[in-house]
């Protein structure tokens, strides 16, 4: 999932497990609003590779805050929450994460939205659409921008849907490309505007393989994110897929999964592919965590992209590469908070792994992360037990009900297996639970000092790595329902005044 969109849900009475459904929590002023609207000023650090070409630029340039501004909901008065008042106050979280990970990365002051945006962020709409090019799996295709704009006929301005909004309701777009006669694989980030704008800087032609076989992964910010074709024959031509008729995934949509998927693997079958090892961590003596790891997954695993746009403040963006960076020493960085994001650019860097990576054609080659990428490298390396999006995760349920189709749906996308006696043994909605609750949190408990030592991805749920995701397991516990299986939550976090978890300690699961 989103990092910053965990969502609350409350359970529904029924005698199995296959029969609990979940609705939605009513939004109301409580600690989970408090760390709500404290959201809306993160940012989401760049991997190493990002803040290396940030450096490298003539002037510093400052991140800007991703994530809905109503969407990571702690459960309101959970147990494991515990709020303390301290007389001396509590520092800050930008001085927190520095004084935990070195010199502080600290997003500066963003200005101000206009009072369009403003006024649609006060309606909180949630809901955009993304205008796909045609042909979106050719190079021109790639190289089209898509467009933000707001349902339903609404403009992005009065639904706040733009990408000067991002913090609230940006969307982002992530290829990955696969040379099938080579078995190399390459990424590129086609570039999102709003609608009725232009590009600040011309999105670069990528030059496809011969046969290139092209997956796009969409991420977003706000609820659901619906695609809408430039042309009648859009999506069909990219073999786009939004969820489910009537039911759409939400943050998340794809395009040519499947087929991407299956050509990877067929190449790995063939000799010509072979997706490196994850490796172990010199810092924990373990396997480093991929994806489908139950060390580091949550309510909606496997979601949301790694890619990054620079704004102006004119809010036209463009793709970000160091030479646009240096060209645009105006511009910010907006992203999209993703469970890859977290991986790759928080957990891997503590653990001392490395991510998977493939040159990026948005970026001149530069080695590049991808939704893709993680998903391979979990195919490849993931031991038993192996995290697989389960059915209650919030993204595949259809009208608050369980649905094999629908998960299955997103698995494929994803490249994972679909649902199976085999896999259900960890993946059924209690197996996830209870697996999520007792490996991640023997990981947290035994690697609390490490962990403590990383930067926060979201500083306001958090204030270094390992509060961060303590109290992000608390929210998974409650929003895929894991009390109504009889798995315990052992967790407990304190929170300081403004929100934000200081400690956490561990009791026994089961």
């Amino acid at each position: 999932m989103s990092y910053r969109r965990v969502r609350s849900y409350r359970r529904r009475d029924a005698r199995r497990d296959r029969d609990l459904v979940a609705r939605p929590r009513p939004r109301r002023v409580t600690l989970a609003a408090l760390l709500a609207v404290a959201l809306a000023g993160m940012a989401l650090i760049a991997a190493p590779h990002v803040q290396a070409m940030l450096t490298a630029a003539s002037k510093p340039h400052a991140l800007v805050a991703t994530g809905d501004a109503g969407a990571l909901r702690a459960p309101a008065r959970h147990p494991g929450h515990r709020v303390t008042t301290d007389a001396t106050g509590q520092p800050d979280a930008c001085a927190a994460r520095a004084g935990s990970a070195g010199p502080a990365r600290c997003p500066s002051a963003r200005k101000a939205e206009t009072p369009a945006a403003a006024n649609a962020n006060a309606n909180a709409n949630a809901d955009c659409e993304i205008i796909v090019p045609a042909h979106p799996l050719t190079a021109a295709g790639l190289a089209t921008p898509y467009q933000l704009t707001g349902t339903n006929g609404a403009s992005p301005q009065a639904s706040g849907c733009t990408m000067a909004n991002a913090a609230n309701l940006g969307a982002f777009v992530q290829a990955t490309i696969l040379d099938p006669a080579t078995g190399k694989l390459s990424v590129y980030e086609p570039l999102v505007i709003t609608k009725g704008t232009r590009p600040a800087v011309a999105p670069v032609l990528p030059v496809l393989p011969k046969r290139a076989v092209v997956t796009i992964d969409f991420g977003f910010n706000g609820s659901n994110l619906t695609q809408v074709g430039a042309t009648p024959r859009a999506l069909t031509q990219g073999h786009c897929v939004n969820g489910m008729r009537g039911s759409v995934f939400g943050q998340v949509s794809f395009c040519h999964g499947t087929h991407f998927f299956w050509a990877v693997h067929r190449a790995e079958r063939q000799g010509r592919l072979t997706v490196p090892a994850a490796g172990t961590s010199p810092k924990t003596g373990q396997p480093c965590p991929t994806t489908r790891s139950f060390t580091m997954v949550d309510q909606d695993q496997s979601d949301n992209v790694t890619t990054q746009y620079l704004l102006t403040p004119t809010g036209q963006t463009a793709q970000f590469s160091q030479k646009n960076v240096a060209n645009m020493p105006r511009a910010t960085v907006i992203d999209n908070g993703s469970d890859n994001a977290l991986l790759d650019g928080f957990l891997d860097p503590v653990l001392d792994c490395k991510p998977f990576t493939a040159p990026d054609l948005s970026q001149g080659g530069t080695p590049g992360t991808s939704q893709a990428l993680d998903e391979l490298s979990a195919a490849k390396n993931q031991a038993a037990p192996v995290a697989l999006v389960p059915e209650n995760d919030p993204m595949v349920l259809v009208n608050n009900g369980f649905s094999a189709t629908k998960t299955n749906h997103y698995r494929d996308m994803v490249g994972q297996p679909e649902i199976s006696a085999k896999n259900d043994a960890a993946d059924s909605p209690a197996n996830y639970c209870r697996n999520m609750m007792n490996i991640q949190t023997r990981f947290l408990s035994n690697h609390e000092a490490l962990l403590a030592s990383g930067a926060s991805p979201v500083p306001s749920v958090g204030n270094n790595l390992f509060t961060f995701m303590a109290n992000r397991l608390i929210m998974s516990y409650v929003n895929l329902n894991c009390g109504a299986f009889g798995v315990a939550d052992p967790v407990h976090v304190t929170l300081n005044h403004n929100g934000a978890a200081t400690s956490a300690t561990f009791g026994a699961g089961r």
